[in-house]
């Protein structure tokens, strides 16, 4: 996770996160709940106090939105506020980071292009990527995906994050990322151990710009974003978000929240992190990921090899990893997606196996292991609760 700090015109600096994507004002009184078109079943009510719980908890996020479908029938439970300061209530059409999240659109753009022929998941780093460190050349595409490749993770690189403090709205060369880190060995031979690395999707969207000539942004349109109508869905270069947007914040003990929606230049992640998107989108898309609509039964099948590992932050239940996909088994079932968290944003995307049923679960407030562990706990927990609802005949 990238260290972050305010705007030049900030007064306060921010506590320097160091998470794996990018490394006074009481809430509750400026929160209200949304009104209902209609009363809520027992089971929402659970659920929206489940998410109020959130809201009201020491560094929780200011507000919370989570949509639940099962076929054609669409729920949405939200708390909180889309702004501190104003009674607007998150909706399903506000834009947000959807941080690592976006690692489930690289997969999506990888995979087809196996399907296509135009690229293999056993193709390596010096086939694909001949300029890049001939210590990385056995990497393949397939370890890539499922974080078993050993990359370094450049937003850990000390030179990545001294430039990020310095200029947290820098617009990097999202090409050059891997610079970062272009002069360390891997962390393990490749293949033997899983470790999430932030590096490993960066790799993934080169790999995909260099078989196909056509760059990354152009290949989520064409194969993701117009297959699946997703039309307020997009990877940004710069910092602004487009209207309307779920303000992000920073929550400290003891500090008013802190608005750091644009703190941070998108370019800096790009495709391990930089997409923003709304729940609206983000439920289209991981019914259809989740599912396998988008790739052959082949090469599905080999993206549901598992590995043990978890996403970041973990997401609920007992985590394991397949490709550019997480497996979250719970108490009542299963379900696969992707969980993100970006300074002011965690995220999570998930679907049954046929897509029938999703879950997307948003909050605006950044929550991780490094962070807020304990709180980290009770939003996995909250999270579960989801999902069991989601699963209920």
């Amino acid at each position: 996770m990238l260290p972050t700090r305010p705007a030049p015109s900030r007064s306060r600096r921010l506590r320097l996160s160091t998470v794996a994507l990018v490394a006074g004002a009481c809430v509750a009184g400026l929160v209200s709940a949304p009104a209902q078109a209609k009363e809520p079943s027992p089971g929402e009510r659970e659920l929206r106090q489940r998410l109020w719980g959130l809201v009201r908890a020491e560094g929780g996020p200011p507000g919370a939105i989570a949509v639940l479908r099962r076929g054609d029938d669409v729920r949405v439970v939200r708390e909180g506020v889309a702004e501190l300061g104003t009674d607007r209530s998150p909706q399903p059409t506000d834009h947000m980071r959807i941080a690592s999240t976006a690692k489930a659109f690289t997969g999506a753009v990888a995979l087809q292009l196996v399907d296509r022929g135009k690229l293999r998941l056993d193709d390596t780093i010096g086939k694909r990527l001949p300029a890049l460190p001939a210590a990385w050349r056995r990497v393949t595409l397939r370890q890539l995906l499922q974080h078993t490749s050993g990359l370094p993770d450049y937003t850990t690189a000390p030179q990545f994050v001294r430039l990020l403090s310095e200029d947290p709205r820098r617009r990097f060369d999202s090409r050059r990322l891997l610079d970062f880190v272009a002069g360390e060995p891997l962390a393990f031979r490749p293949g033997s151990r899983y470790r999430y690395s932030n590096s490993d999707n960066i790799a993934v969207a080169l790999m995909a710009e260099a078989v196909t000539g056509r760059p990354y942004e152009e290949l989520l349109r064409t194969t993701v974003y117009r297959p699946l109508n997703l039309r307020d869905t997009s990877l940004p270069q710069g910092f602004r978000l487009p209207e309307p947007y779920l303000h992000g914040y920073e929550v400290a003990p003891q500090e008013p929240p802190e608005d750091v929606s644009t703190v941070l230049s998108a370019s800096g992640v790009w495709a391990s992190g930089g997409i923003v998107s709304t729940p609206k989108d983000l439920t289209s898309f991981i019914r259809a990921y989740a599912s396998g609509r988008l790739i052959s039964k082949e090469t599905r099948r080999q993206q549901l090899k598992w590995v043990a590992g978890g996403s970041e932050p973990a997401g609920p239940g007992r985590n394991a990893a397949g490709l550019a996909l997480f497996r979250y088994t719970t108490r009542c079932g299963v379900v696969y997606g992707h969980t993100g968290n970006f300074p002011g944003y965690t995220q999570l995307a998930a679907a049954t196996a046929d897509g029938s049923r999703s879950l997307t679960f948003s909050l605006t407030a950044q929550v991780n292991k490094e962070n807020k562990p304990e709180l980290l706990e009770r939003v996995r927990d909250v999270q579960e609760d989801f999902v069991c609802d989601l699963l209920k005949r």
